[in-house]
Formats: structure tokens, sequence, C-alpha cells
């Protein structure tokens, strides 16, 4: 039998799929929002998905659900929602303290005490590490049996796990009675080009998430058309393409209208990836933005991993952008699934 684990707050299901590449069978997922819920179910629909707020999950409904008793459950992962802890919201140290959000860290502790998986991995933004809660968190888990120490979490750029993406991230691996080791670095990293480059030019095939049409203003489009190919900046662009707000602040978000590397990793991925005034998205050769299916490939989601196609694309771009790369999670799953079968 596959070990069997839990995702809350699965989103889209990022962490999801890189359980099932790594061996897991995901029974069961925890996510509140309806239509974040339908994208899940369009790819994982042999999981029991609850989509209702995490504070109204109890033991016993997952239990009855998953026919499963305290102490079974192999692994309980899950991301609880991180604008809270985020580098922008902790620089405002008094908005990051007051948010609720950053109290759902605590509902996994919650759910690690009534279930007591053999495994608990955490995934979120660096800022988490650095804030009392996650002390709190570790400390419980001690309590419980789990495994902690100084390597219990850890700050991983994922480009460094096989993912086409700079990206920080930290990650929380225990087992109960046990420590599990973290994946090793690749040797080598993939780029923009292993991951986009026989992806065909939108507009010639028939995948809704890649080719759909775009309308920019003439004077945007002819701003792509002057950035310099494979890494070129706004930067680069005359003075009369300049922006007003950049013409003030030159130094300030360099990487805007910015083009894409071939042979490096991508920026971090975020909800606004398809659009060329929220960071470097821009097509390392071709005249325009990424599309919604290379911002999920460069997340490292299979070619063919669904989407809703009847809602704004834009609330499709930040399920990418907040999705868990699964090629990483694959890589630290199978480090968990081979600790427990020990």
């Amino acid at each position: 039998m596959k070990p069997r684990a839990i995702d809350l707050f699965c989103g889209a299901g990022g962490l999801t799929e890189g359980l099932k590449q790594a061996g897991f069978n995901v029974i069961g997922a925890a996510e509140i929002d309806p239509v974040v819920s339908k994208a899940y179910q369009l790819n994982h629909p042999e999981s029991r998905l609850w989509n209702k707020p995490i504070q109204e999950l109890t033991p016993e409904e997952i239990f009855n659900a998953l026919q499963i008793e305290k102490g079974e459950l192999d692994l309980l992962a899950g991301c609880p929602p991180c604008q809270g802890f985020s580098s922008l919201r902790t620089k405002n140290a008094a908005s990051s303290v007051n948010d609720e959000r950053n109290d759902l860290v605590f509902q996994m502790l919650r759910l690690t005490e009534e279930l007591l998986p053999k495994a608990i991995l955490i995934e979120n933004v660096p800022g988490l590490a650095k804030d009392p809660r996650i002390k709190k968190v570790l400390t419980r888990l001690k309590e419980l049996g789990y495994h902690v120490d100084s390597e219990t979490v850890q700050i991983h750029d994922i480009s460094e796990y096989g993912v086409p993406q700079r990206r920080k991230r930290m990650i929380l691996m225990t087992g109960r009675g046990k420590k599990i080791p973290f994946a090793h670095k690749s040797s080598t990293k993939k780029t923009v080009r292993d991951t986009l480059s026989n992806v065909h030019t939108p507009g010639s095939g028939a995948d809704p998430l890649h080719d759909y049409a775009v309308k920019r203003t003439d004077k945007v489009q002819k701003m792509i058309s002057l950035i310099p190919k494979n890494g070129g900046s706004r930067k680069d662009l005359p003075k009369e393409y300049w922006l007003p707000c950049h013409l003030k602040y030159p130094n300030g978000f360099r990487d805007v209208y910015g083009r894409m590397k071939w042979d490096d990793v991508a920026p971090t991925i975020t909800g606004g990836c398809t659009n060329p005034s929220k960071g470097r998205f821009l097509h390392p050769e071709e005249d325009r933005a990424i599309t919604l299916r290379e911002a999920a490939l460069l997340q490292t989601f299979p070619k063919d991993y669904k989407f809703p196609t009847d809602i704004a694309r834009d609330k499709i771009a930040l399920m990418i952008g907040n999705a868990l790369p699964p090629a990483y999670i694959k890589k630290q799953a199978e480090m968990i699934k081979k600790a427990i079968d020990l």
C-alpha cells in the first residue's frame, strides 16, 4: 500500500501533485476557496476534499470519511496562507503580527495533536521561520514525540532542487520518533530554456491556458519590442518610453518589463506572472509575456495540468503563483517516504 497523506490548505494542488509523484496516496485535502477547490478537483478527483474553513474541520470528520484511526496517517502536510509572513508585510511589524492568517499554522498543530501522523511537512515563506509562532509549534511537536533539532526547519532556494525558478521557501519536516533528512541539492539547475524552448508560439494550438489572445496598447507593445532579447530590462529602453514612476525612482522595481534569460532560472513566479508590469515576466525572445501554461510549467506542473477556464485569467495566474512547485515537494516527500518506511 502507498503511504497515505492529507494536504491542508491544498490550493490548486501543487503539494498534492508532488506528494503523488513521490508515491503517496493523498486521501484527503482541505481548501476554503470554492474556485481554487475546483482546480484541485479537476486534477485530484480521488482525494476527499473538504471545502470549508480549516477551523471547522474536526478529527471525527477525518476519521469517519477516510476510515483511519489516530496514529495511522503517514503524513500531514500543508502550507498555511502565508501573506501575513510575506517580506512586504513583515517590513511593517504591526500589520504582520495582527494578520489573522498568521495563526492558521496553529490549525495544523491542532490537527497534528488529534491525528498524530507519522510525519509532518509544513511549507511557507521564509518569514515564518523568524516568527515566535514557529517556536511554539516546534515546542509542542517535541512534546508530542516528534524529532526536533536545529535542522528541523530550513530555508531553501528551490532552484537548487530541480525547479527552474528562483524562489526561497521555509520547510519544516519531522517524524514521530525519528529524524527526517532533507533532500540533497541537485548537481545542476534546470533553466528557462529547459522548460520553455519546445513550447509552441501562442495561438497555434488548442490549449486555453496558452493559446489565448492578449490585447495591449500600442505603446506597451512597442516597449516590449524594444526590450533586448534574453535578459533585457526596462532600463534598456530609451527614456521616452520610461513610465513616470521609473523616471522618479530609476533604481526601483528593476525587473518590471524585464525578459527572462534562456540559460538561467526564472524569477519567482507570482500571481502577476503574465503581466509584464509586475516583474521579469517577458518571454526571453518573443515580444510577449509568458502565458499561463508557461508559468505553470515554470512552477513544474505537468503540461496537462488543468485549471478552470471559465474564470478570469488573473484568478488562474494567482492560483499558479500561489502554488507549491511539485518538483520541489516530490524531492522532499521522497525523503519522508523513505524515512517512515524504515
